[in-house]
């Protein structure tokens, strides 16, 4: 009788679990026909893995902004413009504003859930007369840009080595050449390469852990800072302290120069948007994911400029001590305690080549894309994709050797590479801005429609602009979007400006220089050679 009724309930036990699994089964079926169809819709087909969920792609998001290390690392630029107080105050403006651009694109890629992403999508709102010319433009400044953002965070990781021998070895400041850090520079693109390549079955699983990393480290660092300072700032000093170290007319002005220097921290959010393709539910996850890394990271940001400027001490002291991080000497002064600073400081390196990590696969997939759809040299070796591993190994080769080749520059001229890597942040918010003030033109003469049942197979092009299930609806999107546009001009002006009003060859800001050569570059082109083959994004189906 014992037998039998175990036998029994090992078969319930058993059906139940094959019931579990087939139910499960039938689902992911589901929803891979879901994500077809929507990549059907923009005439795409599914040829890359879909291994990001919403946490693996929320640790994506957040690790490439890396806001609380990057605050840390680039304070700088900001204090000699503005000062402590315009540091707080710019932080938040920063914020906000780049909260209203990320709801503007999350509608844009909800909408349109594609690798392409802001080239995709102004082709898809551009006027007839000009959607190709202007998607062409947004596409190779966005490539630009990323292509930019990926050599200053191998440029940053690279350096920040330097920094911590500095800090454990001081007498090295006095041998340290520009060609160590290219040579780091090098060795921080090869990690890079390897876990896009060789492990990219564990990329998914890595950005997981290393969420886990950022957080916890961000509390790993904050509470050494502010429990073991010896001496903190006053309010007044942190909050009503102003400064115009450029020598700017006037103190508003000085604030808007500086506020430039809180973007960076906040580049590359979009990050997540390339890799829609290989995002499971990527309408609905994505702009959730991107949404929800933004009140991450600006919150854990902004208390770790607070904590930063209430424990910061005696900053001329930290500059002699590590010029290029003085971050690392206030750790120092705080924990009193080398060997604990250098651990602190570790951990915003790893982050650093994290955020490395994940901005190649994001430029390397914008290549892909763009190539698929014919618009760059080459495009039929660029696009291919490795049926082995699913992921466009070519493109990520071409981002690492590119990034490589502009290391060169920083060997012979330090000055002139850090014009070139200034691209990043001209060249992704140029893309944004191209982007919503066509989202905003569209819905202004109401051209965008709801989606319906029966055109969930048809092309976006045949049946018109619709909403995705993410979007912010009526006045109040409308007014966001207005918001993001004019946020985007406000910044896209001010961060081709120098810090100083009499600026020297090397304190001269020459970001405008790469831009508009990418911008002249791009125009040439398409008159000479991609107008003939260039339609704008391919119907593969």
């Amino acid at each position: 009788m014992g037998t039998k009724a175990e036998d029994s309930g090992l078969q319930v036990s058993d059906s139940k679990e094959s019931f579990q699994m087939a139910a499960s089964g039938s689902l992911k079926s589901q929803q891979s026909a879901r994500d077809n169809a929507t990549l059907a819709r923009l005439g795409k087909k599914p040829v890359l893995k879909r291994n990001f969920g919403f946490i693996t792609i929320l640790g994506f998001s957040c690790t490439v902004l890396v806001t609380w290390e990057g605050v840390l690392s680039l304070f700088l630029v900001g204090l000699s413009n503005g000062g402590p107080g315009g540091l707080v105050y710019g932080y938040i403006v920063v914020w906000l504003g780049t909260i209203s651009v990320f709801a503007t694109l999350s509608e844009l890629t909800s909408m349109a859930p594609t690798s392409g992403g802001q080239y995709h999508w102004v082709s898809l709102m551009a006027p007839p007369s000009s959607r190709k010319f202007l998607s062409y433009i947004t596409g190779w400044v966005t490539i630009a840009g990323w292509q930019g953002l990926v050599a200053s965070g191998c440029f940053l990781s690279g350096t920040m080595i330097q920094g911590l021998i500095v800090l454990t070895h001081p007498e090295y400041l006095e041998s340290m050449q520009n060609w160590h850090g290219t040579l780091l520079y090098w060795g921080v693109v090869l990690w890079a390469y390897i876990i896009n390549t060789a492990l990219t079955s564990l990329l998914a699983k890595f950005e997981g852990m290393v969420l886990v990393l950022h957080i916890l480290g961000f509390f790993s660092i904050l509470f050494p800072l502010v429990l073991l300072t010896p001496e903190h700032a006053t309010t007044d000093d942190v909050f009503n302290t102003f400064l115009n170290m450029g020598e700017w007319p006037t103190m508003g002005l000085s604030f808007c120069v500086g506020i430039t220097g809180h973007l960076f921290a906040f580049l590359g959010a979009d990050g997540a948007i390339h890799l829609a393709e290989e995002i499971r539910n990527a309408e609905l996850v994505l702009p959730r994911s991107l949404m929800t890394s933004l009140f991450i990271n600006g919150t854990l940001g902004f208390a770790m400029l607070i904590a930063l400027l209430f424990s910061m001490g005696d900053l001329d002291s930290a500059l002699a001590r590590n010029p290029a991080y003085p971050y690392m000497s206030i750790f120092e002064s705080a924990v009193g305690s080398t060997t604990g600073a250098a651990v602190m400081s570790s951990l915003i390196l790893v982050m650093g080549i994290s955020a490395t990590t994940g901005s190649m696969a994001s430029a390397s997939r914008l290549i892909w894309a763009f190539s698929r759809d014919r618009g760059l040299p080459g495009w039929e070796t660029l696009k291919k994709v490795s049926p082995r591993t699913g992921i466009p190994r070519i493109a990520v080769i071409t981002t690492a050797v590119v990034s490589i080749l502009l290391s060169f520059v920083n060997i012979g001229s330090p000055v002139a590479f850090n014009g070139v890597i200034s691209i990043s942040i001209g060249g992704i918010l140029g893309s944004y801005l191209i982007a919503a003030a066509l989202l905003l033109y569209r819905r202004a003469i109401g051209s965008i429609g709801m989606r319906h049942p029966e055109e969930e197979v048809t092309h976006m092009a045949d049946s018109g602009l619709t909403w995705g299930p993410w979007r912010i609806p009526g006045i109040v999107g409308t007014a966001n979007n207005a918001f993001t546009v004019a946020y985007l001009i406000f910044v896209e002006f001010f961060i081709f400006w120098p810090g100083t009003i009499n600026p020297t060859v090397q304190s001269m800001n020459w970001a405008i220089l790469p831009f508009g050569a990418v911008i002249i570059f791009s125009i040439v082109y398409y008159f000479a050679w991609a107008k003939k083959v260039y339609t704008g994004p391919i119907r593969e189906i």
